[in-house]
C-alpha cells in the first residue's frame, strides 16, 4: 500500500508540470519512475532491516555497520521493552519503553546488589513466579510449593513484602505482585532465562576445585591427578554406544602435544536444539543435573562419577566432531564453556562422535602413557569380543 502510495503521488506530480499539449517523453517518465522506486525500495529496506534478523540469531553485517556509522555519537545505545500480560481478572499492558545503556551502566552498584541479593533465593523466586499466575494465600502457598510448615514461608513472605514485592488485600487475605512491579519482575525472568547456561558453567568451575571428589586421590608422589580417568570417562560413552548395538568400533588416538581423540562409529550425539535453543551435544556436555544424557565412569577412590561435563571442565580445551544427519558438526570448549557455536564443517555418510580433549595442566602434571592406552584397550576387548579397539599415536 505504502508503495502504491508513491506511485500515485509520483504521477499527480507529472500530471502538474507536463502540459497536455505537449509531445510526452514516456521512456524518460519511466526512467524517472525507476529512479523513485529505487530510493522507495531503499528507504523500505532500511526499515525493514531493523526488523530482520538472520536464522543464526545475528542481525546483518550491513546493517551494524550502518548502524555504527550513523549513530556513534550517540552514546553507547539504548534497550527497548514493552509487553502485556494477563492474570486473572488484570491485565497490563505497558508502552514501549527505552532505557540508555548509560543510564544502566550508572546504576548504583550497592542498591543493585541489594535488590538481586533480595530475589536471589530460590524459595522467593518460587514465590513470585506463583503467585504472578495467580494471588494466593499463605495457606494455598505452602500447598501449591510443596512446604512442610508455615515458618519458613513467612519468613519469606515478610521480606518480600518489606520490599514493595508484595501487598496482601488484608489480614489473611491473598498475596499479590504490586502492579508496578509486575513488569521489572518479567523483565528480571526474561533475563535470567539467558542466563541459564552460566549455571552450568558455575557448577563446572566449582567441578575444579573439589577435583578430588571425582579424581580419587593424587597419583603416588606426584602431587597430580591421573589423566588416564578422563580418557576411560569418555570411552565409557563408547561402551555405552556399543551395549545399545549402535556403535562397533573405537579408536583412541594419542598426540604429541598430550592431548587425545576417543573417535567411534555410533549415532552421534544428538545435535538439534532444545527448547531452550541450546544444541544438545551441548546439553551433554555441559549439564551437570542429575538427568544428564552422558554416561559416568567412577574413578579409584573418587566419591562422584566422572561424566562428560566433568571431562570438559577438567580439560583445559577440548573439541568434539559429530557425524550425523549427513552432516558432520564441530564445536570448541575451554575450561568447559563453548568458544564457537555448533557448526556445520562438512557432510559425510558416516555417523559417530570423535572428541579430543587436553587435561588441564595446573591439575594434571602427567601425560597419557600409551602402554596404558594400549592395556585398557585389551582388557576391554576381553569383555567386549565385538567391539573392535585400535590405540594409535602421532
Amino acid at each position: 500500500m505504502l508503495l502504491l502510495f508513491y506511485v500515485i503521488t509520483y504521477l499527480n506530480n507529472l500530471k502538474g508540470v507536463i502540459p497536455l499539449t505537449t509531445t510526452r517523453d514516456y521512456g524518460a517518465e519511466l526512467d524517472a519512475m525507476q529512479v523513485q522506486l529505487n530510493k522507495l525500495q531503499q528507504l523500505m529496506e532500511n526499515i525493514t532491516t531493523t526488523k530482520g534478523v538472520s536464522g543464526s540469531g545475528v542481525i546483518a553485517k550491513s546493517y551494524v555497520q550502518k548502524e555504527q556509522d550513523q549513530h556513534s555519537h550517540e552514546g553507547r545505545g539504548g534497550v527497548y521493552y514493552s509487553g502485556q500480560f494477563r492474570n486473572g481478572q488484570s491485565h497490563y499492558r505497558w508502552e514501549p519503553q527505552e532505557r540508555s545503556v548509560d543510564q544502566l551502566l550508572g546504576l548504583d552498584g550497592d542498591k543493585a546488589a541489594k535488590i538481586l541479593g533480595a530475589l536471589g533465593h530460590e524459595m522467593r523466586l518460587d514465590i513470585l513466579r506463583t503467585v504472578l499466575q495467580e494471588p494466593l494465600t499463605g495457606p494455598e502457598l505452602v500447598e501449591r510449593l510443596n512446604m512442610g510448615t508455615t515458618g519458613q514461608l513467612y519468613h519469606h513472605l515478610k521480606a518480600l513484602a518489606g520490599a514493595d514485592l508484595l501487598v496482601q488485600e488484608e489480614r489473611g487475605g491473598k498475596y499479590a505482585i504490586p502492579g508496578h512491579r509486575v513488569l521489572p519482575l518479567l523483565l528480571l525472568f526474561a533475563a535470567t532465562s539467558d542466563f541459564m547456561d552460566t549455571s552450568d558453567y558455575l557448577d563446572m568451575f566449582e567441578v575444579r576445585s573439589d577435583a578430588r571428589s571425582y579424581l580419587g586421590p593424587v597419583a603416588g608422589n606426584s602431587e597430580t591427578f591421573d589423566p588416564h580417568n578422563l580418557l576411560w570417562a569418555v570411552m565409557e560413552n563408547c561402551l555405552l554406544e556399543h551395549t545399545h548395538g549402535t556403535c562397533t568400533e573405537v579408536q583412541l588416538f594419542l598426540h604429541r602435544n598430550g592431548s587425545v581423540t576417543v573417535a567411534d562409529n555410533g549415532r552421534g550425539i544428538p545435535v538439534h536444539a532444545l527448547p531452550d535453543q541450546q544444541p544438545r551435544v551441548q546439553k551433554v556436555l555441559t549439564d551437570m543435573s542429575r538427568l544428564s544424557a552422558s554416561a559416568t565412569f567412577l574413578a579409584p577412590g573418587g566419591e562422584k562419577g566422572i561424566s562428560m561435563p566433568i571431562v570438559n571442565a577438567l580439560s583445559r580445551v577440548l573439541t568434539v566432531e559429530i557425524r550425523r544427519d549427513g552432516k558432520v558438526f564441530e564445536q570448541h570448549y575451554k575450561h568447559g564453556i563453548p568458544q564457537s557455536e555448533l557448526q556445520t564443517v562438512g557432510i559425510t555418510k558416516e555417523t559417530g562422535t570423535r572428541v579430543t580433549f587436553l587435561p588441564d595442566r595446573d591439575l594434571f602434571n602427567t601425560n597419557f602413557e600409551l602402554p596404558v592406552l594400549i592395556k585398557h584397550a585389551a582388557d576391554l576387548a576381553e569383555l567386549y569380543p565385538k567391539l573392535k579397539l585400535q590405540v594409535l599415536s602421532d
